[in-house]
């Protein structure tokens, strides 16, 4: 029988297999000898020890197609990051730093402001100015109104998507707008495990309908780039693009040089200043780390 690993947790993987429902499984002893570890969205096989209490094994981990570290999980198609529009005001750095770290491991992301009903048009307009050249699709929604819901579950449709976000950006409602089986799902794993929760720390997926999973992530309040060479980060920030071939001199880092054609799009508007300002703090916090 082949099913999705949706939590893992205490050594038991949660396998989701559609029209069953959800087994408690334990990893085979191979997988600790072949240094192996399951990981959340894997797509596996397992032998069943118990239909009526749902146990099992897990026998193998099915080939995978991605794999993230941060957070560490398996077969992710896209990201959807979620921060309010406002009340807590976006920490936009933030949300930078998650879009490089996406785009580093070749996710496609979905930005998602929340709390729509509290804000007012001028300032959504302002978060669409700002990111409508990243190359990442911005919608807009309410938990509480069920504004964009639909939106967002059209987009979730045969794929895995990884949920992200701070804390106190309507992160868990709106997964319960989207998901309502989500609730459900993790008090059937609490009860198994005796755990409350606090089992949120973990990564964890939900099965939306059909081939579509979501899976949740604890909440962050900041985010370290991995290791790269100073060089690299402009790649992450697509909107560059276009505007690189008039720099004066091959291999600018659109710093401290004269004559930069990004930066010259920035002071014309063509490219949004806040996008900017982020990525010169970030390329001056890889060339202090490579100093060390």
């Amino acid at each position: 029988m082949t099913g999705k690993i949706i939590k893992g947790i205490a050594g038991f993987y949660y396998v989701h297999v559609v029209g069953s429902g959800v087994y408690e499984c334990k990893a085979k002893g191979i997988f600790r000898k072949e240094k192996i570890k399951p990981l959340v969205g894997d797509n596996v096989e397992i032998t069943i020890l118990d239909a009526e209490e749902r146990t099992g094994n897990l026998v193998r981990i099915l080939p995978r197609q991605n794999t993230l570290v941060r957070p560490a999980v398996a077969n992710i198609d896209q990201a959807l990051v979620i921060f309010a529009v406002s009340r807590p005001k976006p920490n936009l750095n933030l949300l930078d730093r998650f879009l490089v770290m996406m785009r580093m491991q070749q996710v496609e992301t979905l930005i998602c402001f929340n709390k729509r009903d509290m804000a007012t048009e001028e300032e959504c307009e302002a978060l669409r100015r700002i990111y409508e050249g990243c190359q990442s699709r911005v919608l807009f929604t309410s938990a509480r109104t069920q504004e964009g819901i639909p939106e967002v579950r059209a987009l979730l449709e045969g794929k895995t998507t990884t949920v992200a976000g701070p804390s106190g950006v309507g992160k868990s409602s709106l997964i319960n707008r989207i998901c309502p089986k989500a609730q459900m799902e993790t008090g059937e794993i609490s009860r198994k495990i005796d755990r409350g929760k606090h089992t949120t720390r973990h990564s964890e997926l939900f099965h939306v309908g059909g081939s579509a999973y979501l899976m949740d992530t604890p909440g962050f309040s900041s985010l370290y780039l991995p290791e790269m060479e100073k060089e690299e980060l402009q790649g992450y920030f697509p909107e560059f693009t276009g505007y690189e071939p008039y720099c004066r001199f091959q291999g600018c880092l659109h710093d401290r040089e004269p004559d930069c054609g990004v930066k010259e799009a920035v002071e014309e508007g063509k490219i949004s200043r806040e996008r900017y300002e982020t990525y010169a703090e970030l390329l001056q916090e890889v060339k202090d780390r490579r100093k060390y």
